[in-house]
């Protein structure tokens, strides 16, 4: 598994990571490091790490495994209709939405999961926020079905909103006005 920071990790930090990983150097790729290290780096720091998809659980939402752990990773910055919430109804243009995320990551498919420089590392479920791009790809699967019309734009804090908010509602506003996916289909689907 590999860790890449955005910024600069403090050396503090990096130094105990590459001792616990039993890597020689500072700065170079960090193996063994356990998953929970994502939510302790600090705000203004990105992590990027490599894993494979386990499954996918709905349109925004899969399981990676990285090195030796499984990890919930939530689609950072975007909604898309449910499925598989419990006591909610499978909405309009859901079973697409899932179908398309399953199609863009393949079980055992290569990732790569970053986190956002200023935001939150998890959500009130405990799940790791997330952008994820397909191994070889340049397109994140969260930009890729804003893009699409497979889901809507989603910003937990409008006053702090994540590093990417601006370019993701320019996609998510061009798939509107596109009527592309959910917004060609669906009756208000913003009202979702």
């Amino acid at each position: 598994m590999r860790f890449y920071g955005a910024r600069m990790w403090s050396s503090k930090l990096v130094c105990i990571a590459v001792a616990a990983a039993s890597v020689a150097g500072c700065g170079t790729t960090v193996r063994g490091v356990p998953p929970p290290l994502l939510a302790d780096v600090g705000r203004g720091h990105a992590l990027r790490v490599e894993g494979r998809v386990a499954h996918v659980v709905d349109g925004d939402t899969l399981v990676a495994r990285v090195g030796a752990f499984d990890m919930t990773v939530r689609l950072l910055g975007i909604d898309t209709p449910e499925t598989v919430k419990p006591g909610a109804p499978v909405e309009c243009f859901g079973p697409q939405a899932s179908a398309r995320t399953k199609a863009l990551l393949p079980e055992g498919s290569a990732v790569w999961i970053e986190t956002d420089v200023g935001g939150d590392r998890r959500d009130l479920y405990g799940r790791l926020l997330g952008y994820v791009t397909p191994g070889g790809s340049r397109s994140t699967v969260n930009a890729t079905l804003l893009r699409e019309g497979y889901a809507d734009l989603y910003v937990f804090h409008p006053s702090a909103p994540f590093h990417r908010a601006r370019g993701f509602r320019a996609l998510r506003d061009d798939a509107r006005a596109a009527r592309r996916g959910m917004w060609g289909t669906c009756p208000h689907p913003e009202q979702r």
